[in-house]
């Protein structure tokens, strides 16, 4: 499925629903800092997103503004960095992901801009992932993997296409497998990151800026999940 057309807001409103707390995401991405290496890990602090896909909230019906100056979980972050620190890759502890909107490529321009811009990698999903997460007020940590250097790096001279894309699938295998024993090794303590408390679990607290008496009932009962401890009793 492109991740253009993923349902994000499904996704996440099921995961909700279901009683999901905490959400340990990867993905896949171009590194855009020298510094950032293919089969690197990334425990990512901030975003920018470029996306233009629908479904970026769930509050189509009523006014609802959350905080997202911090967009990933600090004690998830934290958990990560922990668990990553005992492992063999390089896992870096902080870093800005830009989202741009697939599913073709960026070009080069783009590539060199986002450098510009500070931001160190980037990718295609976790916009509006982790936006929904936290409207959700579900507590959400992203771990990138980069795969290759995006296309502001030129490729060593004569490397032919089908080796730099069996290098970039090769990357992304050990890449992968690194970020899976990363989570598998913060799976257990993320009870121990939620008793620390975090914002995350009251992000609505005080975003809900429609008058809380004149919310149409309907959508009381289909943000029940979302809403149900803030409005309706």
């Amino acid at each position: 499925m492109s991740p253009s057309h993923v349902p994000y807001r499904a996704n996440i409103f099921a995961m909700k629903t279901l009683g999901v707390t905490h959400i340990l995401a990867s993905t896949a991405c171009g590194s855009l800092d020298e510094t950032i290496a293919p089969r690197d890990l990334v425990v990512c602090d901030q975003v920018i997103d470029r996306t233009i896909r629908p479904g970026k909230t769930f509050f189509d019906d009523l006014v609802v503004h959350v905080p997202f100056a911090d967009p990933f979980c600090p004690n998830l972050r934290g958990l990560l960095i922990e668990c990553g620190m005992e492992m063999d890759p390089t896992v870096h502890t902080r870093g800005t992901y830009v989202c741009m909107e697939g599913p073709q490529f960026s070009t080069r321009a783009e590539s060199h801009l986002h450098r510009q811009w500070g931001a160190d990698l980037i990718g295609i999903t976790v916009m509006p992932e982790a936006k929904l997460a936290r409207e959700a007020e579900i507590c959400y940590a992203l771990v990138a993997i980069p795969t290759d250097y995006d296309c502001w790096k030129p490729h060593e001279p004569g490397e032919s296409p089908d080796a730099v894309l069996e290098s970039i699938i090769a990357n992304l295998q050990v890449g992968t497998d690194a970020a899976n024993a990363l989570i598998k090794a913060a799976v257990p303590r993320v009870a121990e990151a939620a008793a620390a408390g975090c914002g995350c679990a009251s992000a609505l607290a005080r975003a809900i800026w429609t008058d809380k008496a004149h919310i149409p009932a309907d959508a009381v009962e289909r943000l029940k999940p979302l809403i149900g401890k803030y409005v309706g009793g």
